[in-house]
């Protein structure tokens, strides 16, 4: 169990990071947002920025799910973040498999569906 924890979080850490990057104006936008523009306009890089915080910490919850604590988090915060992230990341996979960007049909969709089910 705990190694598909840390397999999730390190998944998630590389979403946070990917996102992190669009939104300090890297040229990745095509693998984003419906892959419209290489580079986002400023509102989607504000969304980025905060996607990316977003998903820090779910790999802060991820982690204390399985006892690595991070940050104290009350019980209830770990064990329901847990399971909105599996609903999101299903979710996440549905959507990205929808896209017209191939990068997120073939990247982000199948990273999202293994982290729903990790």
């Amino acid at each position: 169990m705990t190694t598909a924890a840390i397999a999730a979080a390190l998944g998630f850490l590389v979403i946070a990071t990917f996102q992190a990057a669009l939104a300090l104006g890297a040229p990745l936008g095509r693998a984003a947002w419906g892959g419209a523009s290489a580079t986002l306009p400023s509102r989607l890089r504000r969304a980025s920025a905060a996607s990316a915080v977003i998903w820090l910490v779910a790999v802060v919850v991820i982690l204390e799910r399985v006892g690595i604590e991070i940050v104290p988090l009350p019980i209830s915060v770990i064990l329901v973040g847990a399971w909105v992230l599996v609903v999101l990341s299903a979710l996440g996979a549905i959507v990205n498999f929808a896209s017209s960007s191939r990068w997120e049909r073939f990247g982000w969709g199948p990273l999202a569906l293994v982290l729903a089910l990790l």
